[in-house]
């Protein structure tokens, strides 16, 4: 709560995540050596969750023990510090450091057309990402992220870069828009199993309500619109559903009350992909009544116990402690950092059965909080990072990412548009169009029906379906298209009338 303050002094150049990597392997993972070296493996593909846990595509148990690297989300459109530094030496550093997940806030402005970063240096640095839009940064940022073995989650945390909103929506960016671009946003990254997840909104507070009814306010009806949303467009996605500020009369941080989940869990349309989010601060951030309880630092446990840890302590969800942080000045925060930590399981003694974070912040401009760096934007703070050792976690397998951060991004759309419709059948055609900065070596497109059509032949691409849903991978010859060319296939279908479903489209 009293969050406005410190995003005020936070817009004028922004903080995000860092993340976890390999080094803090051998200091810091769990069990025997045999276990060790499986976790260390752990990690690869999209995730899903088992109880309290969240396991890879293989079944593995993961931690998520991160950072947040802000920016996108203030009017620079962009993570900052790239003022003073290339992008790729920060992620290696994160990485350097023992973080394994980014956390990166955005706000709706960098999915309006053509948005520009701003406060970038090329002089000498992130020459390639000169000229590029702030959606082609963050696909630089997420390739370059997935190629050094961190996972990535978007935090939708703004609806613009005016400032944070207590509910999901504004006069000037509705739920209809916060929705279409969660949903872009879903599509864009589908494929890329670097971006395991989507915060949904970044921390609802009063008047927003959990489980009230009202349409309005109900935070937990509207996480489950839009979480399903997401799912409808990538359903290997996370879903990290943050609490509100007050329940039943009883207030703590925003986004940090979770206590409505017991009795109205979100309910997605897609089984195993429910992460619940908390954030939690010291009195540099505001002041709270359990500082001041003389049995203070005993008493924390059982107040994160009545806010968020009895989600994972009930074996309901995985818990994400999506932000914590602090200047560590006055010694009342030393102390409830020590609690905090100790409180999130150390990975030595649980592995990953444990409590999922990523901190506030990388940024060393947060103002209430400052980061893991200091004010030169490339000295460790080391004592902060310290107090974090216990609960770091192995890194990840490196991936391919799902662009060239080198030479371009690949990345494309896809329209469809019936072309005739006579009742018992129709015709369609799909234009694939490069909206990357490279060319596409192969596309593939997917859409699902809502009727019970069904593809009868199809020219210039190759088809699977299975149910309503259509998947169509280009033909030998017009997979490669150049940057802002285009390609197209056609089908024919039955019965007619369905009208054209949506459509997503994958650079592969």
């Amino acid at each position: 709560m009293f969050r406005n303050l410190r995003r005020a002094l936070c817009a004028v150049v922004a903080a995000l995540l860092l993340p976890l990597a390999a080094g803090a392997q051998s200091a810091h993972a769990a069990g025997t050596p045999a276990a060790r070296a499986g976790a260390a493996d752990a990690g690869a593909g999209y995730w899903h969750t088992s109880g309290r846990q969240i396991l890879d595509a293989a079944g593995q148990p993961v931690r998520i023990a991160g950072i947040n690297w802000f920016g996108f989300e203030t009017g620079n459109h962009v993570v900052h510090g790239l003022w003073a530094r290339d992008y790729k030496s920060m992620i290696d550093q994160m990485k350097s450091l023992g973080y394994n997940t980014l956390r990166i806030p955005f706000s709706d402005d960098i999915l309006k057309p053509g948005t520009m970063p701003d406060s970038i240096t090329f002089d000498g640095k992130n020459a390639d990402l000169r000229g590029l839009t702030s959606l082609q940064v963050l696909d630089r940022i997420v390739a370059y992220a997935g190629q050094s073995g961190l996972k990535v989650v978007l935090d939708r945390h703004r609806p613009d870069a005016a400032g944070q909103s207590a509910l999901w929506y504004t006069p000037a960016v509705p739920e209809s828009t916060w929705i279409t671009n969660l949903k872009s946003l879903a599509a864009r990254y589908r494929g890329d199993p670097t971006v395991v997840g989507i915060d949904l909104h970044n921390e609802p507070h009063d008047p927003a309500c959990w489980g009230c009814g009202d349409t309005t306010r109900d935070w937990r009806l509207a996480a489950e619109r839009a979480g399903n949303a997401v799912l409808s467009v990538n359903p290997d996605l996370l879903v990290f559903v943050e609490g509100v500020q007050t329940f039943d009369g009883v207030s703590g941080w925003w986004g940090g009350n979770l206590m409505g989940v017991a009795r109205y869990p979100v309910r997605l349309d897609v089984a195993n992909r429910l992460v619940y989010s908390a954030h939690d601060y010291a009195t540099s951030v505001a002041q709270q009544s359990w500082f001041s309880d003389p049995s203070f630092p005993a008493n924390m446990p059982g107040i994160w116990d009545k806010y968020w840890g009895y989600i994972f302590q009930q074996d309901i969800a995985p818990v994400w402690l999506g932000e914590f942080g602090t200047t560590l000045q006055p010694a009342v925060d030393q102390r409830w950092l020590s609690a905090l930590v100790n409180y999130l399981r150390s990975t030595s003694a649980h592995g990953a059965d444990s409590f999922h974070w990523t901190f506030w912040s990388w940024n060393p401009n947060s103002g209430d909080t400052g980061g893991i760096l200091k004010d030169d934007w490339t000295t460790v703070d080391t004592v902060k990072d310290g107090y974090l050792a216990s609960i770091k976690a192995p890194g990840f397998p490196p991936g391919t990412g799902s662009g060239d951060p080198g030479g371009g991004t690949a990345a494309c759309a896809a329209a469809y548009t019936v072309s005739s419709d006579w009742g018992g059948g129709f015709n369609a055609e799909v234009k694939v169009t490069n909206t990357g900065t490279t060319a596409l070596s192969s596309w593939k497109v997917t859409w699902t029906w809502s009727g019970a059509q069904r593809v009868t032949s199809m020219w210039n691409a190759s088809y699977t379906q299975s149910g309503p849903t259509v998947t169509a991978v280009n033909a030998a010859h017009n997979g490669a298209v150049p940057a802002g060319g285009s390609a197209s296939f056609g089908f024919g279908g039955a019965p007619g009338g369905g009208g054209a479903p949506s459509v997503s489209c994958t650079a592969t």
